[in-house]
């Protein structure tokens, strides 16, 4: 048993939503849109309130989070001690049962004077122990119950604490099972996706489609399809704070919008007959096979009859010295390519730090993200808008 939350609380609780660095206004836009009132926005997380129907709404519709995690509170620590003891304070007991199963999964310190994850952790979780013994007058947990991962953020010192609600990151939406070598992440492709002006009734080409990633989360948004629609999430279990009713609501909000009979041109391009067998592949198990054109096609290639279409895509880095060698003569071809397709707009992230120049084009926009630990640009060459049909 959990010392039951109350109602009041159950209405309105924070949620902190990690997010790649440079994202935090497309995720922030996302959560507004799902109607819940933004608190605060930092590098690489967004805290919003909501209710607790949120978790479930959250970890189902959001597209460009890693994850949802309730606040369970925030405190000052420059020591140990101080960590310990404000670890200590938190209310515990009313999101652990007595036999669940806790622990700090990830710590992580920015410009803190407390650093190190293992004593982090090492020394919350015993805070967390006091107090459950406290809590619930005993000396011993067996730990046999639910999971309960605890994620913590030092930054200057502040320390943010939070249950995990989603498990697996939610950028595993449960249709990648085959994957390229690099392959990107599929909050940050549909991250991508929406920093553009792209709709479903405008053409969509990838030309270095890999696995399939950027056109399949294309294909999900015209479709309305919700990316966690799919998969499960550590939370469902915990029906002290949401039950079962909710995550029932909530799947069917998001069946309830699929819309798989939209009309739109997506297509996927790769050199290497594997990955477009890949990409199929995965394009079927989200459900979206019907709604995406894969052929192998180089992007020396890259031509279309159409006006007014978008090029989204994730070309090689050259991580590798023989693959950086060819970094200028590869771009080269995706500017001549680019210039010959009259009135396209072209999106792409990379992290070649002479993209510009290979491609023969200084980009209208330039956005930094980190992809993981990488600095990546994100380039956009705008093309002109249609003009709109007069009646």
């Amino acid at each position: 048993m959990t010392k039951k939350i109350d109602e009041n609380q159950r209405n309105r609780m924070e949620y902190i939503v990690p997010c790649h660095f440079g994202l935090e206004a497309v995720l922030k836009r996302e959560i507004m849109d799902l109607g819940y009132e933004i608190v605060s926005v930092e590098d690489g997380r967004v805290t919003f309130a909501g209710d607790a129907q949120a978790v479930c709404r959250a970890n189902i519709f959001l597209r460009t989070a890693e994850r949802v995690l309730i606040k369970v509170g925030s405190f000052h620590a420059e020591t140990f001690e101080e960590l310990f003891q404000g670890t200590k304070a938190l209310p515990w007991e009313e999101y652990i049962p007595q036999d669940g199963k806790f622990w700090v999964a990830k710590a992580a310190s920015v410009k803190s004077k407390l650093f190190s994850p293992s004593d982090i952790q090492s020394i919350m979780k015993k805070a967390m122990v006091e107090r459950m013994k406290s809590a619930y007058h005993r000396e011993w947990f067996d730990e046999s119950g639910d999971a309960y991962p605890v994620r913590v953020f030092l930054r200057k010192d502040e320390v943010s604490v939070g249950l995990d609600t989603t498990g697996e990151s939610l950028h595993k939406r449960g249709y990648r099972k085959l994957t390229a070598k690099a392959p990107i992440a599929e909050n940050l492709a549909a991250a991508l996706i929406l920093l553009t002006p792209w709709k479903q009734d405008r053409i969509l080409v990838d030309p270095f489609c890999g696995s399939g990633t950027i056109p399949i989360e294309a294909a999900m948004m015209a479709a309305h399809m919700a990316p966690g629609m799919n998969r499960s999430f550590t939370a469902e279990a915990w029906n002290h704070v949401a039950d079962r009713k909710c995550w029932y609501r909530a799947a069917d909000e998001a069946e309830s919008l699929v819309d798989l009979q939209v009309e739109t041109d997506i297509q996927g391009y790769d050199v290497d007959d594997d990955m477009v067998s890949i990409a199929r592949a995965n394009a079927r198990l989200a459900g979206v096979e019907e709604m995406i054109h894969f052929q192998r096609r180089g992007v020396e290639q890259l031509s279309h009859p159409k006006k007014y279409g978008f090029i989204i895509t994730n070309p090689p880095y050259g991580e590798r010295l023989e693959e950086r060698e060819n970094l200028p003569r590869l771009y080269g071809t995706i500017g001549e390519r680019y210039r010959m397709l009259d009135s396209w707009s072209m999106y792409l992230i990379t992290s070649y730090e002479n993209a510009e120049q290979a491609i023969g084009r200084k980009a209208d926009k330039n956005r930094k993200i980190y992809n993981g630990m990488m600095k990546t640009y994100f380039y956009q060459f705008l093309g002109p808008r249609p003009a709109r049909n007069r009646r």
